[in-house]
């Protein structure tokens, strides 16, 4: 066993935990309304968030979250659906559906919870008016595949949506609106997890647009009328202003992973919590950063790397491109080790 492995699985355990939606959801959680209840939510965590809420919520409440296939937990008054991730499937569209219609109707003495993890933008996946399924799929693979940022992608996702941009909070009006959102994305803006489906949005159809002609993705017949119509416009510009409570974040992750080295007496340096780029280009500068950093040294990063595929096939990930690429740059050194992992879900 590597020397240094104890350690870095105790720096994530420590990581996730901070993410754990029994420990981040139930500081967060408002006082009950006077009406109902209703809890609705995407992603990869999202029915381990409704169970936290259930654990703790002192009223009657209802409603439905898409998880991905395999996370789902078990709850007792919130319905947990399964889709597919990060390719969107037919199964998100029907839970989609059944998460508007359980925000439909109702009043301002209602409570409409909307939790939000990592993989929820893809889960989420309503196609807008126009646009069909495959349409949607095709794009999400290409815009994978292509290096585009995720801020990028969920531009286009959100144009190309009839739930995200700000849309479900439309739908649940005159209820109260709260977010609770574990982020994985630079810079956690809310308009950004997820697709941000209860904040405005101030991205333009002209964005989304400039975005597929970036990475010489052909948007198709169907998708370039549908941004052609909607060329100067938001999916959502105006809300009233969002009850948005960011309750994980990878800054927090990386404040308690580092909390276990400095204890194990290690110096850490966190290098940031927003990287971006191409994983094996990060990768090389980070080799470069711990083949001169003195002996005892922590590196902490956290972000959303990127991966362009050449060709049809490949396996793995940034997780695994960004580990590969730091063993071939780092050329056999003695004492260096490294973990590559993520939290959401």
């Amino acid at each position: 066993m590597n020397a240094h492995e104890p350690l870095l699985r105790a720096m994530f355990d420590a990581a996730v935990a901070s993410a754990q939606p029994a420990v981040c959801v139930p500081p967060y959680l408002p006082q009950p309304p006077a009406g109902r209840t209703i809890i609705v939510g995407a992603g990869k965590a999202s029915a381990a968030m409704a169970r936290s809420v259930e654990a703790s919520w002192p009223r009657p409440l209802e409603g439905v979250v898409v998880t991905r296939y395999g996370h789902q937990v078990p709850c007792e008054h919130v319905q947990v659906m399964e889709s597919a991730h990060p390719v969107p499937d037919a199964a998100g569209v029907t839970a989609s559906r059944q998460i508007l219609k359980a925000v439909t109707g109702l009043t301002p003495d209602d409570l409409v919870l909307v939790l939000i993890s990592g993989g929820a933008s893809a889960l989420m996946s309503l196609p807008a008016p126009g646009i069909s399924l495959d349409d949607k799929i095709r794009i999400n693979q290409n815009l994978l595949a292509s290096g585009a940022t995720i801020h990028e992608i969920n531009c286009v996702r959100k144009h190309l949506s009839a739930i995200k941009g700000g849309q479900l909070a439309v739908a649940a009006q005159p209820a109260r609106v709260i977010t609770l959102a574990i982020s994985d994305v630079a810079g956690d803006h809310p308009a950004v997890i997820g697709s941000g489906p209860t904040v405005p949005d101030n991205t333009s159809a002209a964005q989304a647009e400039d975005i597929l002609a970036r990475y010489g993705i052909d948007p198709g017949v169907n998708i370039s009328r549908h941004l052609q119509e909607q060329k100067n416009n938001t999916p959502v510009r105006d809300l009233p202003k969002p009850d948005y409570r960011l309750i994980a974040t990878p800054a927090k992750a990386l404040a308690a992973a580092a909390a276990i080295a400095e204890k194990a007496g290690y110096r850490v340096q966190i290098l940031g919590d927003a990287i971006e780029g191409e994983a094996r280009v990060v990768a090389r500068q980070h080799a470069r950063m711990a083949l001169e950093s003195p002996t005892g040294t922590v590196l902490l990063s956290g972000g959303e790397l990127t991966v362009t595929m050449r060709g049809t096939k490949g396996r793995g990930g940034p997780n695994t491109e960004y580990l590969l690429s730091l063993a071939i740059a780092l050329e056999g050194a003695e004492g260096i080790s490294a973990i590559a992992c993520d939290t959401d879900g």
